[in-house]
């Protein structure tokens, strides 16, 4: 954090919770500082000149002041408003998730710009797709990939062996993938077929290598990606249940 009083940061908001009759306590995940917890003096005001401004995955331009035990919210501006790309179900649970993620993964006041930019990128990018739940495997993969934990998918990660144009599966404790003779004791719920290591290699390397429909996690490979995702997080993220009931809706729906 700066030595000066007041500073400024780019931010998303991950969440808030009241503090007293008029404040309330934000999480932010800021560009330049990593997550902070900050105060908004009276947001809960009708009158506040930050109200309506500091909702869920809103990104804003902020000015704080350094307090003794929490920060102060000096201003803040709207950058980003993502209201109107999560208005769908799917897609406010999909933010949900998300944003989930990053504050369960993320240390305070740790900045990591790469995984402000995935946040930031992911968000955006709900409002254009039919099907926002499609970008979770992609993000998952990435956001373990900028913390540094990604599973390694290149060639068995016990004994080097390719996988080319094998079938594999994913070894948790050994941090990626396994050939047959490497694989762990009931892994069968993991395993790969040689197309879906190719999908989950498409899915790592992002649009760049890759076309679009490349980048749609195939089930074996979204299984795999919640599995290591689940494993170093140490439990299933809240949100996933949220995600589940309302593809289930949707499948419904589709049916009628």
């Amino acid at each position: 954090m700066p030595a000066e009083r007041s500073y400024k940061a780019h931010a998303i908001v991950l969440r808030a919770r009241n503090l007293g009759e008029a404040d309330k306590i934000f999480t932010l995940f800021s560009r330049e500082y990593g997550k902070l917890d900050a105060i908004a003096k009276g947001v809960r005001r009708p009158k506040s000149h930050t109200v309506g401004k500091l909702e869920l995955g809103v990104e804003v331009f902020l000015t704080l002041h350094r307090g003794r035990t929490l920060d102060v919210i000096i201003s803040a501006d709207i950058l980003q408003s993502r209201w109107d790309a999560i208005t769908q179900p799917a897609a406010f649970a999909t933010a949900h998730l998300m944003i989930e993620l990053i504050d369960a993964f993320c240390e305070p006041e740790l900045a990591l710009p790469e995984v402000y930019a995935l946040l930031d990128g992911a968000l955006r990018a709900l409002g254009a797709l039919p099907e926002p739940r499609a970008l979770i495997p992609r993000f998952e993969l990435r956001l373990l990939g900028a913390l540094g934990v990604a599973p390694h998918i290149d060639d068995c990660v016990r004994c080097g062996a390719a996988l080319e144009a094998l079938p594999a599966w994913a070894h948790l404790d050994a941090g990626g993938l396994s050939c047959e003779a490497c694989r762990p004791h009931g892994a069968e719920a993991l395993a790969l077929s040689a197309g879906d290591v190719r999908n989950l290699r498409a899915l790592a390397a992002g649009r760049t290598r890759g076309s679009g429909a490349a980048l749609v996690a195939f089930p074996a490979a979204a299984r795999v990606v919640d599995a290591f995702l689940t494993y170093h997080l140490g439990k299933r993220p809240k949100s996933s249940r949220l995600v589940e009931e309302f593809g289930v809706q949707a499948l419904t729906a589709s049916l009628r």
